[in-house]
């Protein structure tokens, strides 16, 4: 009772093979493949978080990172209100395109999209072509937010995606009033907990749902 219910779009974008897609599998269905099939155009899914009072529906385009695609990309981030930019941490060359799609977003999509920079692969450490440090100063120096992930152990993909989402309940208001969206996150949020409880509520919902059937059919 009394929550809020948003409906945002969430734009994934970057080099082909730097794990778009294997990010999204881990988060919304908590899978990981060690191969996965190059996305032809862009893929959809949702996702429904609970934050706070507020059940924030994403929709999540998983853009393909052929540069065939490219011309389609403006397509998937109008109107967004959250992108993610990945690139490929044993990559230099993948982590140079995630500068070109940063200079786009910042060109042509709204100014108070919320961007973060996403270096992919962090279990590769031992392969690491993009200094940590290189990648997280870009960030600050265009007011993106920064993570490293590895959607094979699941590091950060949660704070990732809930992060987005928190601010992504901001968007319209946002836009609406022409303010800047804050770019210090609450240190009260831990999003691995969040993660866990609305995990563990929907458990508990289903449960009650196999309760209820069970005593209708008894």
């Amino acid at each position: 009772m009394g929550n809020k219910n948003i409906q945002a779009k969430l734009v994934l974008l970057g080099d082909m093979g730097t794990g778009k897609t294997s990010l999204v599998l881990r988060f919304v269905k908590g899978q990981f493949f060690d191969y996965q099939e190059s996305t032809i155009g862009a893929a959809f899914f949702t996702e429904v978080l609970s934050l706070d009072n507020t059940i924030v529906k994403l929709d999540i385009w998983d853009t393909a990172g052929q540069e065939r695609y490219h011309s389609l990309a403006p397509m998937y981030y109008r109107g967004a209100a959250a992108a993610v930019v990945v690139y490929d941490i044993t990559s230099a060359e993948s982590f140079e395109k995630a500068k070109r799609w940063t200079q786009e977003l910042q060109r042509q999509a709204s100014p108070h999209m919320f961007t973060a920079l996403v270096g992919n692969k962090a279990d590769l450490d031992e392969k690491r072509e993009v200094d940590n440090e290189v990648a997280e100063q870009y960030a600050k120096e265009n007011g993106l937010h920064f993570f490293e992930t590895s959607a094979k152990t699941a590091q950060n993909v949660n704070e990732l995606f809930y992060e987005t989402g928190y601010f992504s309940t901001l968007f319209n208001q946002t836009e609406n009033s022409g303010n800047d969206i804050g770019k210090n996150l609450p240190t009260t949020y831990k999003w691995n907990e969040i993660a866990e409880q609305t995990r563990r509520k929907n458990n508990i919902l289903l449960l009650q749902l196999i309760q209820c059937s069970c005593s209708l059919i008894c």
